[in-house]
């Protein structure tokens, strides 16, 4: 599970005082400053008690270390982290690598186990609200389910805990299959989607849209290649030679079937609600595109864009300046700035685009971007897919304010990452590189910087005390788009899918597509993939569809431009990006700093560590590393 601090409510702030914030308590029965009785027969404790489940979410996806950076998406700039025996194919029951990036199996437990207090307790709790009872009960079966989720998305089949257990008991559990928990988490998300019709929707809570737009994600990878046994056997040397494939996959049932019904789950969401501009009929302009975009990822959390795009938002981990300065080590929620913002600003440049994440957004006439065309190659970030400049900050793009101490360096807020002549045989080196004069151990090893979840309103200054307030998305509605035209794809259904991805394109400013076949699942994953772009999805997309060897495996490719003064011209002083100066050549070169990169089918799930093996002999180890 990701360490952070605890998920917190401002308008139950002084309950959680008396209740205590400390995740320590679950393993009471149920809190250690108030008894049992008390919580259940107060409608505010009880509250407060389902609140600390919701605590085991941590940042959501905002860690200092993304897990787009085990993926095709982004690279982390510092070592020592554990991030190399998850990209190098290393891992073990002994060395599971980075504990942010990837969720734990025992505090998923306790989260687990949180939730199951909480539904044991509900229904025999006396407090006279029977709406706030039925409310956190459906919040409690949701969070259950989605920690159920993260459970079986990284490790495969659990072993199904649904109560809590008492000190006597014995704790060696087996695990149960694939199959089994699938059913178990939907019959938890229908209860939670029953038991929160018409409730409200409150930011950062649970509500009958997240328990319908859950069921969706699980049904979908329930579909999946990685999940269907024969499948991923025909796929993966892992798979084929083990005994256990039902802890982490179907072995048998109709496939159809199973696409169908996660079909039927995204339409349900698709029908009850409405996302972000997604009834249009013709693309936006490429700058209105670019800003639907940004306001979407900024989720109504900044003064810049659109507040409406919060509609996009089903499940959400919000963030408030409001809330205790989160200051300990490792920054996250509130920082993500500092995180990941250029060294030119006193960032950390943390987990940076890789050129490969570049490399797949379209040209805005919906062609291919390639390195082949020499009208590409000399321009690469021109006329491109609006997300892109939405997303990624590159050489040359403008950005926030410089630092009183670096105005003199760039007066005129433009990123730079490359190397540029300086007129007397040599070069001047970007500000916001490694060989920067400012913190150029925080430079980006990439020659890009992640833009997005990024405030950029000016005010907000990252190195500084200021603190942004940028929702993470744990779920939003193009999500759910997107499984309903892959299942729609899967299905046959082509032209529902055409329909409903040229919706998400029209949004950003994009023609509408017409392929069919293969062509139009590659066109579909490709849009999934800048779309959800640091989203966390891509680590389980590339998994699920089993192209993992062709992502991950592809290693890293980066970039530094390079400018040179045209003939006659006098260069810069200071530097500034200038097309009637300078000639920029652009030429991608592999990386293997910090990492050398490879795919072991093994790494299609994590695996559980020896500790836990230790524990509950009675668990099966998952599939290549024994």
């Amino acid at each position: 599970m990701k360490k952070g601090r605890l998920l917190t409510f401002c308008s139950v702030i002084a309950v959680l005082v008396l209740v205590s914030c400390n995740k320590d308590f679950l393993d009471t029965k149920p809190l250690d400053k108030v008894s049992s009785d008390a919580t259940w027969s107060d409608g505010a404790l009880s509250e407060a008690f389902v609140f600390n489940v919701y605590s085991f979410l941590g940042y959501g996806g905002f860690e200092e270390e993304s897990l787009a950076s085990v993926t095709d998406e982004a690279m982390f700039t510092h070592a020592g982290r554990g991030i190399n025996v998850i990209n190098e194919g290393t891992l073990s029951e002994t060395t599971t690598g980075n504990n942010r990036i990837i969720p734990q199996w025992d505090e998923l437990f306790l989260a687990i186990r949180a939730a199951n207090i909480a539904i044991k307790e509900l229904p025999e709790a006396t407090f006279d609200d029977d709406d706030l009872k039925n409310r956190l009960l459906g919040e409690a079966h949701f969070l259950r389910a989605y920690y159920f989720h993260q459970v079986v998305r990284y490790y495969g089949g659990a072993p199904i805990i649904d109560r809590p257990y008492e000190l006597d008991e014995d704790y060696a559990v087996a695990r149960n299959s694939y199959a089994e928990n699938v059913d178990f988490m939907v019959g938890d998300l229908d209860m939670a989607a029953s038991l929160l019709d018409g409730k409200p929707q409150t930011p950062g809570r649970a509500n009958q849209l997240s328990a319908l737009a859950l069921k969706s994600r699980v049904l979908l990878y329930a579909a999946s290649d990685l999940r269907d046994g024969p499948t991923a056997s025909a796929n993966s040397t892992a798979h084929s030679g083990y005994a256990n494939l039902e802890l982490v996959a179907y072995t048998g049932g109709d496939r159809a079937a199973r696409w169908n019904a996660a079909k039927a789950a995204a339409k349900a969401v698709l029908d009850a609600t409405t996302g972000y501009k997604l009834d249009l009929t013709a693309p936006v302009s490429a700058e209105e595109g670019k800003m639907n975009y940004m306001s979407i990822a900024l989720g109504g959390g900044s003064s810049v864009g659109d507040a409406a795009a919060r509609a996009e938002l089903l499940f959400e981990r919000t963030h408030t300046p409001l809330f205790t300065r989160e200051s300990n080590w490792p920054l996250g929620g509130i920082h993500q700035g500092i995180n990941n913002g250029p060294n030119g600003y006193h960032n950390w440049a943390g987990n940076t685009p890789i050129q490969l994440l570049v490399d797949d957004y379209e040209m805005m006439d919906g062609s291919t971007f390639d390195w082949n065309n020499p009208a590409h190659a000399a321009d690469p970030y021109a006329n491109r897919d609006p997300r892109l400049y939405a997303t990624v900050l590159y050489d040359g793009a403008t950005w926030k304010p410089r630092p009183s101490d670096v105005v003199s360096i760039d007066p005129v807020d433009q990123i730079q990452t490359g190397a540029y002549d300086d007129g007397a045989g040599g070069v001047v080196n970007g500000v916001d590189t490694r060989k920067s004069p400012v913190e150029d151990w925080n430079g980006s090893r990439t020659g890009y910087y992640v833009r997005k979840f990024i405030d950029p309103d000016p005010g907000v200054v990252d190195n500084q005390s200021s603190a942004q307030v940028i929702p993470w998305p744990f779920i939003r509605y193009t999500e759910v788009a997107l499984n309903y035209i892959e299942a729609s794809i899967e299905t046959g259904d082509e032209g529902e899918a055409i329909n409903w991805l040229n919706k998400i394109r029209y949004r950003v400013g994009l023609p509408a597509v017409t392929d069919t076949g293969d062509a139009l699942r590659d066109r579909y994953r490709n849009e999934r993939r800048v779309e959800l772009a640091y989203e966390e999805h891509r680590y389980h997309d590339a998994r699920r569809w089993m192209i993992a060897p062709n992502t991950l495996g592809r290693g890293i490719k980066i970039i530094i431009p390079e400018a040179t003064l045209k003939a006659g011209a006098s260069p810069r002083v200071p530097y500034v990006h200038d097309k009637t100066v300078y000639d920029y050549s652009y030429a991608p070169i592999d990386n293997t700093e910090v990492e050398t990169r490879t795919w072991v089918d093994k790494m299609y799930f994590m695996p559980i560590s020896r500790d836990e093996l230790n524990r509950n002999e009675q668990l099966v180890q998952n599939p290549g590393y024994n």
